[in-house]
């Protein structure tokens, strides 16, 4: 029997070793998580402080003519709605369209390609078909791409493309942080325009975008900016909950 005891415990036990590394792992990347995302709501609270002052000594200022009007008039006819685009789609894409680039596997690459075909496709599709049917094509439409694009694609070129883009990575944090505080103009306004006011809104969105790649580049993979993106967009639950009931 201890023989027998022994055999099994020495079958299982390179088992139960990887089980508890994976585990501390896993524990060390929450806990990093947890604290880039505070840091990142100390930035916003800092940058909130100093809007406020600005606002105060600078009255003429109008930031009143710049709100998310598409936004509000979603989250007001279908807050369910709003809050699975909220919470899933756009961390899912929008992480796919600028993180992915940050020190990429050449899935992540793919996932990159794919996620711009994505958004340019939405552009296309009828605005009156109902929502739910839209994004389960489109999530069908993003996963055959996907899976043809890797094939389709030479292995050589994709890892090529991910040294240099891996060599390069300081610089792609910076620039994709920035673009996609850019993109979110068009929250405020329909076309293309920078004026101050349009810059003091999105510096929010370059820090959020600052903190996802951050912990993309520190966690090693994209599942950690797509959590603490859909995190970030958590926050509107406060504002919605209400419209729940």
């Amino acid at each position: 029997m201890i023989f027998l005891s022994n055999f099994f415990f020495g079958l299982i036990n390179p088992f139960l070793t990887h089980i508890n590394l994976l585990k501390n792992k896993l524990t060390v990347k929450i806990r990093n998580l947890l604290l880039n995302y505070g840091w990142m709501l100390g930035c916003y609270l800092l940058f909130f402080v100093a809007l406020g002052v600005l606002k105060a000594l600078f009255p003429e200022f109008e930031f009143e003519r710049y709100e998310q009007t598409d936004l509000i008039q979603l989250l007001e006819e279908s807050p369910w709605k709003f809050l699975l685009m909220a919470i899933i789609f756009a961390p899912l894409i929008e992480e796919g369209m600028f993180r992915t680039l940050i020190k990429p596997s050449q899935n992540e690459l793919i996932f990159f390609l794919c996620s711009w075909i994505f958004v340019g496709v939405i552009s296309f599709i009828p605005a009156d078909i109902f929502w739910a049917i839209k994004y389960g094509f489109l999530i069908l439409f993003m996963i055959l791409t996907f899976l043809f694009l890797k094939e389709f694609i030479p292995q050589k070129w994709q890892i090529k493309a991910c040294f240099f883009l891996g060599s390069h990575y300081r610089f792609i944090w910076i620039l994709t942080s920035v673009i996609f505080g850019m993109v979110h103009i068009f929250n405020y306004v329909e076309g293309f325009q920078l004026d101050f006011l349009l810059v003091l809104l999105i510096i929010p969105r370059i820090i959020a975008g600052f903190f996802f790649g951050k912990i993309k580049i520190e966690n090693r993979g994209l599942l950690w900016p797509i959590t603490m993106h859909a995190m970030n967009n958590a926050i509107v639950l406060f504002v919605i909950f209400p419209r729940l009931l």
